[in-house]
């Protein structure tokens, strides 16, 4: 048993990432529209997204599952909304994506909801109202300054502005350009995937020589299941990893016929 569950995790590495997206957004501007909106369109393509719906912000640090979502998450997208300077969860995912993406290589893309990039930049308007009162209760300045400087940076970066376009139209295009991306992405380590419904067809055949009959129709969802994933080839790392979970699950279950 460990030997083939061994050459089907062999044939690609562990996955890298955990996500292929995190979503960085200010609650109370976005949830319930644009970043609610996004995430559904992401999830119907099937692009795997972090999304913290529950955000108990005050007084309490940023979670540590958060930080990690982001460490191992290929893209994230930025909400910059017109309230995102003013929560200081927001401000410590910015640092930790603009630190990921210099060693890591965590892609980051903009979107400008309703706020000049500029003002954004250089902390005007309601992003300098913002920091004004960051200042009055958070004595740490090298939290305050890595925070300004880490929004300066992400603003430069070039971006899609809700100002100028229609919401949907900018939900297509980010969708169009992940899943360009990630194709391309695994694509290139893995190469063509021909060949490898084959070898679903040969794992059924192997379960029906074990006995496995009576198992053998819920091995079959499964394989169902892999072959509709397979038609997104960015997510073939974790096809491999599910290959190898749905063999060990039926080979235990065969174990327990036998005893």
């Amino acid at each position: 048993m460990a030997s083939i569950t061994s050459k089907i995790a062999s044939s690609s590495s562990l996955p890298k990432w955990e996500y292929n997206v995190f979503l960085s957004f200010r609650g109370e501007d976005t949830r319930n529209n644009f970043t609610d909106h996004l995430y559904a369109a992401l999830d119907r393509k099937g692009i795997w997204t972090f999304r913290d719906d529950e955000r108990l912000e005050r007084g309490k640090p940023i979670s540590p599952e958060l930080l990690n979502a982001i460490e191992k998450s290929k893209f994230a997208i930025i909400v910059l909304s017109r309230n995102y300077a003013s929560s200081s969860w927001c401000l410590d995912e910015l640092v930790k994506i603009v630190e990921c993406k210099e060693k890591t290589r965590l892609t980051v893309l903009l979107v400008f909801y309703g706020v000049d990039p500029s003002d954004v930049r250089n902390q005007r308007g309601s992003f300098a109202e913002v920091f004004a009162k960051h200042e009055q209760f958070i004595k740490n300045k090298e939290k305050l300054r890595l925070w300004r400087a880490a929004l300066t940076q992400v603003a430069n970066f070039s971006g899609w502005d809700t100002r100028n376009k229609k919401e949907s139209t900018i939900i297509k295009e980010i969708a169009r350009r992940l899943i360009g991306d990630l194709h391309c992405s695994y694509s290139d380590e893995h190469g063509d995937l021909v060949g490898m419904e084959s070898r679903l067809e040969e794992m059924e055949n192997l379960y029906l020589s074990m006995g496995l009959n009576d198992v053998h129709q819920g091995f079959g969802e499964w394989v169902e299941l892999v072959k509709q994933l397979l038609q997104k080839s960015y997510m073939i790392e974790s096809v491999i990893i599910l290959l190898a979970a749905v063999f060990l699950q039926m080979s235990e279950k065969k174990v327990e016929m036998v005893v």
